[in-house]
This record gives C-alpha cells, structure tokens and sequence, in this order.
C-alpha cells in the first residue's frame, strides 16, 4: 500500500510518498519533503500564523511535486501515480495552516479520485516510531508526545486502544525551552540552542524547581520553571550577562556582515575574560534549565512505564530530538528491561512522512466532501 501524505498543521509544509508492508508492520518512505518558514518567525521570535499559512500556499504544490518526482521521477499532474491513499493532518494546530493542507488534499482526492485519510497530527508524532523501524513494537506501549504545544503520555493497548493517561496543565515543554530561551536572548526556536550550550554548561549550578514531579499522577506543568527562569533573569548579575553577551554576538554578526535579532549594539566589548565568564553563566542556565525539564519527564515516563507494565516505550515530538532526554530515558529503560523507540531525528519535527505513517494505521477511508480541518482536536 502507498499512500501521499500533507502536513501544513503550523509552519513547515511538508509531503512524502510512504510504502506500507503489513507483514512487518513497518513503513518506508520514497520521499520526504519538507519547506520550513522558520527563517520568517525566527525574526519575530515566534510563529505569526497568518505569515505561516501565506507561505505554505506558496509551498504546498511545489512541495507535493517534489514529492512526487523524488518518488516516480513524473509530475504532479500525471493522472495515474501509483497513490492509494491520501493521509492530510486536520488537526490540531493553526486553523489557517491547516486549511491549506486539507484543501490541497481534497483537491487532489476529487481530481485522482482517491481516498482521503484525515489524521490527527498528535498520532503522526507517535507513528513516526515505525518508519523504518526493524524491531517490534510490542504493546502494551507508552508514548511520550513531547513538543512546543504538547507533553502528554499515551497508553497503547493496541493501535485500536490508545488512551491518554496525563498531559500538561499549562505550558509545555518545547513551550517552556522557547520562553526561556527568549529570556536569554537565544534564537527562535530556542530548544535545540539551548541543548547546544548545555552540552558546555553544569545543570546543578543554578537550583530550579521540577513542577509537578512528586505527583502521584502523570499531569505536568512547566509554568513554575519558566516563572523561576524569570526570576533568575531580573537578577543584576545575570540580566548585565545577557546583555553584555547579547551586545557581544550582535557586534560579532555586524562585523561579519550577517543579520541578528539580538538587541542593538551599544558599544565595543572586548574583554575575553568577562566573555568566557559571561558563556560560562549562560551555559550553566542552560543546563540547568534543561535537567530539570528532563528530571520531569523521565520521572514521570517510568512511573507509567512500571504502573501500566508496558513492554515498549515510544518517543514523540521535537523535543524528542533532545540527546540529553533520549539518553535518560535510554538508562532509565534498560533497567526496567523496556524497550525504548525514538524516531530519526529528522522525524521529530513536523513532518509528512509520520503523518503517512499514522495514515496506514487508520481504518477509516473517506471521501472528498468528508473531511475538514480541526485546530482543536485532541486525541
């Protein structure tokens, strides 16, 4: 079985062309594409949804016929691709954005006279676990959904029996990475910048709160660090830190005549020693910042993982590219003798080829005039 997928649920636009082999359970890709509007909202330093969905109806066809040549070496136009399916995500997400994907799918549902597969895109993020997967995910499994509007933990008794067991009661964690990460003056999205520095930084020199961690159920809440990473910047010792460095890197990008969005340089900072003094804070906050956010997560995946005997544990979600998250978790497993999946990288992150994946696993087949975009679906 093939099948064409369509992610537009926030600001990448994406399409991919998937195989499914129902003897292995497993999915393969043909091709994988991916336009991202990042470049914009890293200027604002968050997502304008009306710039989002503009660019993806620039992007939408070129990207499906991307796709498609990647895969059949032919057009969008040739009326007799190999397509058994179309899977689009509905939801959630941004209701502009959405619109965009799900009318392109309906489109080419009517014009191809295919079938339509409509998908929740927090599903995507779970099945991205069997692309290319060689091993067997045996149930029951526990999903982590982790990313900038979700941290939930997800009961798979069976791809029929999916049930939500706990989720964040306000900010999540990807949510809680980019906040502070504007505090810091980092780049949007700030996730991946502060996982750089924390690499170089100590994670007990500044003490953090982990929200919820205690709790004897499987709810988060990350507003309280985030209010405490607040705190911590109004300090004078660390807010001159964040704008000497920021005046710092801005002179840098100037004089190598590259554009920033850190505040304006007002003075030459040449003082080496104060600069390394100055990294060294950031890094340490950074790390700190990011332990306590993994502390959470990981306390609370293996509470579930013993209460509900799992056999697997899955990882979903951009944060789910954290290194320093899937290698707490990898420990953390093995000594419970649980299987741990996460998917490529490069799966993580908003795509078309989960969105395919979770499509093979949907029963439901519907018609053009069927389906329609959700921005608040849930599971």
């Amino acid at each position: 079985m093939i099948l064409l997928g369509i992610e537009t649920s926030c600001d990448e636009t994406g399409a991919a062309i998937a195989s499914f082999d129902p003897k292995k359970q497993t999915v393969s890709l043909l091709s994988n594409t991916v336009a991202s509007s990042m470049p914009l909202h890293a200027a604002t330093g968050g997502i304008i949804p009306e710039t989002a969905a503009r660019e993806q109806i620039k992007y939408i066809l070129p990207v499906i016929n991307e796709a498609i040549q990647k895969a059949y070496k032919t057009s969008l136009i040739e009326e007799n691709l190999p397509v058994d399916a179309i899977a689009v995500t509905i939801g959630p997400g941004l209701i502009g954005s959405l619109l965009v994907g799900v009318e392109t799918a309906r489109t080419l549902a009517y014009l191809w006279q295919k079938p339509l597969i409509a998908v929740n895109h927090l599903y995507g993020h779970i099945y991205a676990n069997w692309i290319y997967r060689k091993e067997t995910i045996q149930f029951p499994a526990l999903a982590l959904v982790v990313s900038g509007g979700h941290t939930d933990f997800v009961l798979m008794r069976s791809h029929n029996d999916i049930k939500v067991i706990g989720a964040t009661r306000d900010d999540a964690a990807g949510e809680a990475f980019d906040k502070i990460g504007r505090l810091l003056d980092l780049p949007y999205p700030a996730g991946p910048h502060i996982a750089k520095l924390a690499e170089k930084g100590d994670p007990k020199k500044f003490s953090l709160p982990r929200p919820m961690i205690g709790s004897h159920d499987f709810d988060v809440s990350f507003s309280g660090l985030k209010t405490a990473a607040l705190n911590l910047t109004k300090r004078k010792d660390i807010a001159d830190v964040i704008l000497r460095r920021s005046r710092r890197i801005s002179s840098a990008k100037r004089s190598f005549g590259m554009s920033h969005t850190v505040r304006p340089f007002a003075g030459v900072y040449t003082d080496r020693s104060r600069s390394a003094q100055d990294d060294k804070i950031i890094n340490d906050l950074c790390a700190s910042v990011e332990q306590a956010i993994v502390d959470v997560l990981v306390k609370k995946t293996i509470n579930a993982a013993k209460k509900y005997d799992v056999k697997s544990l899955l990882l979903g979600g951009g944060v789910a590219a954290n290194e320093h998250l899937r290698k707490e978790l990898e420990v953390k497993s093995s000594e419970l003798k649980v299987n741990l999946f996460a998917p490529e990288k490069r799966l993580c992150t908003d795509n078309a080829a989960m969105i395919a994946a979770a499509g093979f696993f949907t029963k439901k087949r519907s018609s053009w005039q069927e389906i329609s975009a959700d921005p608040e679906l849930y599971y």
